[in-house]
């Protein structure tokens, strides 16, 4: 249970260091997609969205979540660290499981299902629009040209029949959205707003929160007055981590406090329910999430806090239901196939972890994680290192300098019978 005296502290007191609930929240945000995505992966009717006035869905609710907590420690990061440093550990923590995962649909899903469908294994590496080399070629720089590979998946699932089309990953989309929000901290951070001019941030939250009124109001307005948010995507998913962003430079400044903590929770699932979501609802939310983090039980706050696997789910979750449903394993039923994918994908999750992602995070102090200072003291000292063999001539070679006289006069002899060396020779 929280102390006594946590409304006393500030938000950056409340998730300091690896003492928090965030790795725990994201978690279950991660299963929260796995539900939302049993639905029309296993064919069967999704009613939430009903709810909440086609607000949300589960789905776009537990994104948000991502993002709210991606934007605050993200922000932080940015806070401890220099440009070279941030963006190589941002791109250790992103890339090497989402190449990981394009290379198992490509190269181990892929060919299974393909020879399962009668087709010849030799027939799925031939070079053609839908290849599994056009499916690498087309994703792996995060930004979604491709889902599918050849036919595979498109008449065999519940999903494939509803969309026509061969899905392997539907829920990929969303890395290029947070990779782009990270090269928005990174601007942030080589300008120096994130340390010296925090009102910046403010700015750019109020101006996020104009543009959501405008999106509801006059949609096509943003184009002509935010022109780099003209995807609806990139406006929903950079308002919830640009407001985590804000709370972190202002962290020692924002008070963990339980009263806010319960209205903010208040504000958010009635503007969910109600209207006002996109709006209000989303900076609440982001509160009430960080709050949640900060005064969440112990035993919560040690999830994640060794082992984070809820990327892991995040990025095997559909490509495990898509071929779970291949198999048929929706027509048990909506539980067991939640079930199912559930085991899969945790399986997936920890192997992603342990193998890939891990190991990756292991690089993240070697090479450009060292800073740009350290290359940089790194550079001037090799640059200033003289070979020996070829000491400066002096200009007149009678006045030569008192240091360079010692200098020779403290240099070895060539003992008696041999030669002396070539370096040496004047």
């Amino acid at each position: 249970m929280p102390s006594a005296d946590a409304s006393l502290r500030s938000i950056g007191v409340g998730l300091r260091g690896h003492d928090n609930a965030l790795g725990f929240i994201r978690l279950v945000l991660a299963f929260v997609v796995l539900v939302d995505h049993s639905f029309p992966l296993g064919g069967f009717d999704e009613g939430f969205s009903r709810y909440t006035g086609e607000q949300a869905n589960l789905g776009a609710l537990a994104v948000g979540g991502f993002f709210a907590i991606s934007g605050y420690l993200i922000a932080k990061s940015g806070l401890s660290t220099d440009l070279l440093q941030f963006l190589w550990r941002r791109a250790l923590r992103i890339f090497p499981g989402f190449l990981v995962v394009l290379l198992v649909a490509a190269f181990a899903v892929g060919p299974v299902i393909w020879m399962l469908d009668g087709h010849t294994f030799l027939s799925y590496f031939a070079l053609a629009p839908g290849s599994p080399w056009h499916y690498l070629a087309s994703n792996w720089t995060l930004a979604i040209g491709s889902y599918g590979i050849r036919d595979i998946f498109a008449t065999t699932t519940p999903y494939g029949l509803l969309t026509g089309a061969s899905v392997f990953n539907g829920s990929l989309w969303s890395l290029t959205y947070e990779w782009t929000c990270y090269l928005v901290i990174a601007v942030l951070l080589v300008t120096a707003v994130l340390r010296k001019a925090r009102l910046v941030v403010a700015v750019i939250v109020v101006a996020l929160f104009v543009a959501q009124i405008l999106q509801i109001l006059q949609p096509h307005a943003v184009e002509s007055v935010f022109p780099l948010l003209t995807s609806e995507l990139m406006l929903r998913l950079s308002y919830p981590f640009m407001v985590g962003a804000l709370i972190a430079v202002y962290s020692r400044s924002v008070p963990l406090d339980h009263r806010l903590g319960v209205i903010s929770g208040i504000v958010y699932f009635a503007t969910l329910f109600t209207g006002g979501y996109a709006v209000f609802g989303v900076p609440a939310g982001v509160y009430f999430v960080l709050w949640l983090g900060a005064v969440l039980p112990a035993p919560l706050r040690r999830v994640g806090r060794t082992n984070d696997y809820s990327y892991g789910v995040y990025i095997y979750g559909f490509l495990v239901q898509q071929t779970l449903a291949y198999f048929g394993l929706y027509k048990l039923g909506f539980f067991p196939y939640l079930l199912g994918a559930t085991i899969v994908t945790a399986a997936c999750a920890w192997l992603s972890w342990h193998v890939v992602e891990k190991r990756a995070m292991m690089l993240k102090d070697w090479g450009p994680g060292r800073g740009i200072a350290h290359w940089y003291q790194w550079a001037r000292t090799v640059l200033r290192i003289r070979p020996r063999h070829l000491p400066p001539a002096p200009e007149d070679p009678n006045e030569a300098s008192t240091d360079e006289a010692s200098a020779e006069a403290s240099s070895p002899q060539p003992r008696s019978g041999e030669e002396e060396p070539a370096s040496r020779r004047r």
